[in-house]
C-alpha cells in the first residue's frame, strides 16, 4: 500500500488540477486499490493545522479542464516557516508529525519557487518530498517548462490582441501590464506573440528616452499606435542603479499604482501622446488549462507516479529536451530561471524592430 498527499502552494495556475490527476490516475491504473491519497487543504496551512481530506477516484474525474485547485492554496512564506505561529506553533514540526501520523510514503507538492524553497526543507528534515513545477513565471531552475506558462501566455497575448484594434481606432500608446515581479518570461513571450513594439522586462532595465524615440519612430512611419507590453517588475536604468535599500524608500513614497503607470505619465509628459494602461492581472492565471499545459501537466504527473512507485524520493520532475526527467530538489531549489539579454530570442526580437528600451 502506498500513501500519497497532496498539497498545491502558493498562487494557483490553469494547470494544478490537471498535474494532480496526472499523478493519481498513473498510481490507480499501476498500483489499483493498493494506493491512498490525501489532499492538505490550502497549501502548507493544512500540512501544518493537519486540515486534509481522503482522496477517491471520483475526486480525479473532470478536473483537466479545470482551472484553479481543488485543495485550495494559500501563501506559506519560506522565511518565517522556522518562525512559530501566534500560538507559539512549531510550524515545521507540526508538518513532519502531521505527515507521520497519516504514515504517508511520499508528499508531492505543487508550487513555484517560494513552494520549493520548503519542500526542499522538508527533504532535508527527512520527509519524501516530491516536487512539480508550477508558474505562470516560468522561472524554475532545472525544467525548460513550468505548467501553467503557456495557458498565461495565451492569456496576456488575447489581451495584447484586443488592445491592438482600440489602439488603433484612436491612435494611441497603450500599455499592457503583464505579470511578473522577477522574471520576463510571460511577458517576453505574450509580447512577442502579441505584435508589441516595445517589451520592458526586469532583466532589462530600460532608458525612457529609449522608450519614447520608439514611439516617435512609428509616429515618423504613420503607424498612429504603439503597444508596449510591460512586466510588472520592469525598473529603469536610474532605478537599476539604486541600491536595494534606496529603491525600497522610492517604493514607500511611490506616488503611482505601477510602473505602467509611471512610464504612462513620463510618456505623455515626453510625447504628448494619449496614453492607455491596462492590466489584466490575475486573468492570467485563471480559466482552463490550454492543451499544452493539459499534456505537459498529464506527463509530469505521470513521472512523478513513477518516482513514487519506485521509491524515488527527493526530486523535482521537470522536463528538459521535450523529455521528463527527476531533477535533484537540492540542486535547484532557491535557484531563479531569468532571461539573459543576449539570448537568442531577445535578438531575434530586436531583429523584427522591437524595442527593450536598453
Amino acid at each position: 500500500m502506498k500513501k500519497v498527499g497532496f498539497l498545491t502552494s502558493g498562487g494557483d495556475c490553469q494547470a494544478l488540477n490537471a498535474t494532480m490527476r496526472g499523478v493519481a490516475k498513473a498510481l490507480y491504473n499501476e498500483l489499483g486499490m493498493e494506493v491512498e491519497l490525501y489532499g492538505f487543504e490550502e497549501g502548507y496551512k493544512g500540512l501544518i493545522y493537519n486540515e486534509y481530506r481522503h482522496l477517491t477516484p471520483r475526486d480525479f474525474s473532470g478536473i483537466l479542464t479545470k482551472g484553479g485547485t481543488i485543495l485550495g492554496s494559500s501563501r506559506e512564506s519560506f522565511k518565517t516557516m522556522r518562525v512559530p505561529d501566534e500560538n507559539g506553533l512549531d510550524k515545521v514540526a507540526a508538518m513532519k508529525q502531521n505527515y507521520r501520523r497519516l504514515e504517508l510514503d511520499c508528499l508531492v507538492i505543487l508550487g513555484g519557487n517560494g513552494t520549493q524553497k520548503t519542500a526542499n526543507l522538508l527533504r532535508e528534515e527527512g520527509l519524501n518530498i516530491i516536487h512539480l513545477p508550477k508558474t505562470i513565471d516560468n522561472d524554475i531552475w532545472g525544467t525548460d517548462m513550468t505548467f501553467g506558462f503557456q495557458s498565461a501566455v495565451d492569456i496576456a497575448t488575447n489581451c495584447i490582441d484586443c488592445i491592438h484594434t482600440t489602439a488603433a481606432s484612436h491612435g494611441r500608446v497603450f500599455i499592457v501590464e503583464v505579470m511578473g515581479h522577477k522574471v520576463g518570461w510571460l511577458t517576453l513571450h505574450a509580447g512577442i506573440a502579441g505584435g508589441a513594439d516595445i517589451v520592458l522586462i526586469p532583466e532589462i532595465p530600460y532608458d525612457i528616452d529609449k522608450v519614447c524615440d520608439a514611439i516617435a519612430k512609428r509616429n515618423r512611419a504613420k503607424k498612429g499606435f504603439t503597444i508596449l507590453a510591460v512586466a510588472e517588475g520592469a525598473i529603469s536604468k536610474q532605478d537599476a542603479k539604486l541600491s536595494k535599500k534606496e529603491y525600497k524608500k522610492k517604493l514607500e513614497n511611490y506616488e503611482y499604482p505601477s510602473v505602467s503607470y509611471e512610464l504612462a505619465d513620463e510618456i505623455q509628459k515626453r510625447t504628448g501622446a494619449d496614453v492607455r494602461v491596462t492590466v489584466p492581472g490575475h486573468m492570467q492565471r485563471g480559466g482552463s488549462p490550454n492543451p499544452y499545459d493539459r499534456v505537459l501537466s498529464t506527463r509530469l504527473g505521470s513521472k512523478a507516479a513513477e518516482l513514487i512507485i519506485a521509491g524515488k524520493y527527493g526530486y523535482m520532475v521537470g522536463i528538459v529536451n521535450g523529455e521528463t526527467c527527476k531533477v535533484p530538489l537540492g540542486d535547484v531549489a532557491g535557484k531563479l530561471k531569468m532571461v539573459d539579454p543576449n539570448a537568442g530570442i531577445i535578438k531575434e526580437a530586436k531583429r523584427i524592430g522591437i524595442s527593450f528600451g536598453d
